[in-house]
C-alpha cells in the first residue's frame, strides 16, 4: 500500500509540475522567459537528468540483484527441506511423525503463505510454530545405535540451517530501499518536469504528453519499490520450489 500512495503521490507531483510552470511562464515577466533564461533552465535541467538517470539506474539494479538473489536462497530453503526429510527417512520409521510434521509445515506454507508484515505486531508465528514442531519430534528420539545418534544430529545441523535461512529470507523480504533516496530522487524529476513545462505551448499534444510520461516515470518507480519487497504486490517470488518441494516431501511419505 505504501508503494501505491508513494507512486500516486510521484505521477502527481510530475503532472503538477509540469502544468504548474507552463502556467506561471505565461505570466513572467519578459527577462524571466528570454531565450538566455530558457538556455540556463535547459541546461540546469540537463545536469538533473543525467543524476536522475544514474541514481534511478543504480536503483533497478540494486532491487533487482536483491529479488534476485532472494529467489535462490527461497530454492536453497526448498531444497534442504527434501534433505531434512531425506535424514529422518534415513533414521527409521521412530521418525516418521517428524516428516509428516515437516511436510504439513511446507503445505500450510504453500496454501496460506504468511506474506512479510513490517509492523512486528501484525506477524504471524503460526509457521514457525510448525516448524519448532518438527524439531521437538525428532530431538525426543531415543537413538538406538551410533548410526541413529549420527543420523539425529545430522538432522539437528540441518534444522538449525533452515531455520537460519527462513529468518534470513523473512529479514530480506522486508525491503532496504532508503526512502530518503527515493524522495529526493522524486524531487529531481519534479524539477525536470517543472522544465518541461517551462515555455511549453499549449496543445492537446503537449498535455497527453505530460501526462503519460508522468504516468510511466511513476509506475517504473513503482515497479522498483515493489521488486524490493518481494514478498507483496504484483511482483513476487514464486513458490514453485516450496510447491515442488512437498510434491517430493509426499512422494517419499512414510
Amino acid at each position: 500500500m505504501t508503494e501505491i500512495i508513494l507512486t500516486l503521490s510521484v505521477f502527481a507531483a510530475l503532472a503538477t509540475a509540469a502544468f504548474a510552470a507552463r502556467w506561471a511562464s505565461t505570466r513572467m515577466r519578459a527577462h524571466h522567459v528570454s531565450e538566455e533564461t530558457n538556455t540556463v533552465v535547459r541546461l540546469v535541467a540537463g545536469l538533473f537528468v543525467v543524476m536522475t538517470s544514474l541514481v534511478f539506474g543504480l536503483l533497478i539494479n540494486s532491487s533487482r540483484a536483491s529479488f534476485e538473489t532472494l529467489g535462490d536462497q527461497v530454492q536453497s530453503y526448498a531444497a534442504r527441506l527434501i534433505l531434512l526429510d531425506r535424514t529422518l527417512a534415513a533414521v527409521g520409521p521412530e521418525a516418521d511423525d517428524a516428516r509428516r510434521l515437516l511436510a504439513g509445515y511446507v503445505q500450510a506454507a504453500v496454501e496460506n503463505p504468511a506474506r512479510v508484515q513490517r509492523n512486528e505486531s501484525l506477524r504471524s508465528y503460526q509457521a514457525e510454530d510448525r516448524l519448532r514442531a518438527v524439531s521437538d519430534s525428532f530431538s525426543a528420539i531415543v537413538p538406538a545405535d551410533d548410526r541413529s545418534r549420527a543420523l539425529l544430529a545430522d538432522a539437528a545441523r540441518r534444522y538449525r540451517d533452515i531455520v537460519e535461512q527462513r529468518w534470513t529470507i523473512i529479514e530480506a523480504g522486508q525491503g532496504r530501499l532508503p526512502i530518503q533516496l527515493t524522495l529526493m530522487l522524486a524531487g529531481w524529476l519534479v524539477l525536470i518536469f517543472a522544465s518541461f513545462g517551462y515555455r511549453a505551448p499549449r496543445n492537446a499534444v503537449i498535455d497527453l504528453t505530460f501526462v503519460s510520461a508522468a504516468a510511466l516515470i511513476a509506475g517504473s518507480l513503482y515497479l522498483v519499490l515493489d521488486m524490493n519487497v518481494p514478498f507483496s504486490g504484483p511482483m513476487q517470488i514464486s513458490d514453485l520450489p516450496l510447491r515442488q518441494s512437498l510434491a517430493e516431501l509426499r512422494r517419499a511419505a512414510p
